[in-house]
């Protein structure tokens, strides 16, 4: 990919879209396009079209979406089915008749079946039945891969899908209604300790496992799959190993200095068991996470005080 190609990030206010930015920028290159909402409402198939028309990217990076935790995937049903559907058919469709041959979908690992076999390889995929609270999301998300799929299949275009983990980092949600449970720890916590609490009440029983990804770790795999020139098929991304939820929780209270207990609240629900993913398929092809969790939590919880006390 030559550093003047025009490459449009779709959603580049959010995590990742603002990652991408950074990286492609950071890369080099130099003819980034962007829209606001305001600007631009992917909702709508004809403002989309016309918009795809006028541009006519190299490159397309698919990073808008409606996304939130368990909560939230669980009360907005209806809205997280119909709004990622519209976005990425919009997209997706608008960028083939515009000619764009190239573009990358991002995903989410909630698309493979609840109980399949760790950890999750890419071919899991319609194995078996989702994880019930957050099923809307990821069928709207499996369709988008199977829109790329199958445009590339009917009209020879090079669309892939990324799936990644569970994200964090910079200009993340950390609005405790309806943010993943990263960003929901490092709010609890840092106010937990603000108010001098003696514990922190954390959903579910702590035993599930999760894998979490620094933001910019995936917009780098992002970034080094363009240019690979990956053509076709999902590409999982994770950091390769998982944490249960209580050594999660420890690790955000070590950071921000929080020395209460922990209290889990089984009243609410633990959502998917485990959920690892095997990172073989980008790990042959010579990539792999560099920032530990840590570091991670660290960089988010600086992000974190910037906005929240700023």
């Amino acid at each position: 990919m030559e550093k003047d190609a025009r490459i449009y990030v779709a959603g580049h206010r959010g995590m990742v879209g603002s990652a991408l930015v950074r990286r492609l920028v950071q890369a080099g290159y130099t003819n980034i396009i962007t829209r606001t909402r305001a600007e631009l409402d992917l909702l709508s198939q004809a403002a989309t079209e016309v918009f795809l028309q006028q541009e006519r990217p190299d490159f397309v990076f698919m990073a808008a979406a409606r996304v939130g935790g368990i909560h939230a995937n669980n009360s907005f049903r209806a809205d997280f089915i119909y709004q990622n559907l519209m976005v990425e058919a919009n997209l997706i469709h608008g960028a083939h008749q515009a000619g764009i041959q190239r573009l990358c979908f991002l995903g989410s690992s909630c698309i493979y079946p609840r109980d399949c076999p760790q950890p999750i390889r890419e071919d899991y995929l319609l194995t078996g039945p989702l994880e019930p609270t957050n099923e809307p999301y990821a069928i709207a998300k499996i369709a988008g891969i199977k829109l790329c799929e199958n445009y590339n299949r009917q009209y020879d275009r090079q669309y892939f899908s990324v799936m990644p983990t569970n994200l964090y980092g910079p200009n993340d949600n950390y609005d405790l209604a309806n943010s993943h449970v990263l960003p929901a720890l490092i709010r609890k916590v840092h106010e937990a300790r603000q108010r001098g609490d003696g514990e922190l009440v954390v959903w579910g029983s702590g035993t599930p496992r999760r894998e979490f990804l620094y933001v910019d770790d995936l917009a780098d795999a992002c970034v080094f799959l363009m240019e690979q020139g990956v053509a076709d098929g999902i590409y999982n991304i994770g950091a390769g190993e998982d944490v249960t939820i209580r050594e999660l929780a420890e690790t955000v209270m070590s950071v921000i200095g929080f020395t209460g207990r922990i209290v889990f609240d089984a009243t609410k629900p633990d959502g998917t068991p485990r959920k690892l993913l095997d990172v073989g398929r980008l790990r042959g092809l010579g990539w792999q996470a560099r920032i530990p969790l840590r570091e991670g939590i660290a960089l988010a919880y600086r992000d974190f005080t910037a906005r929240h006390d700023g």
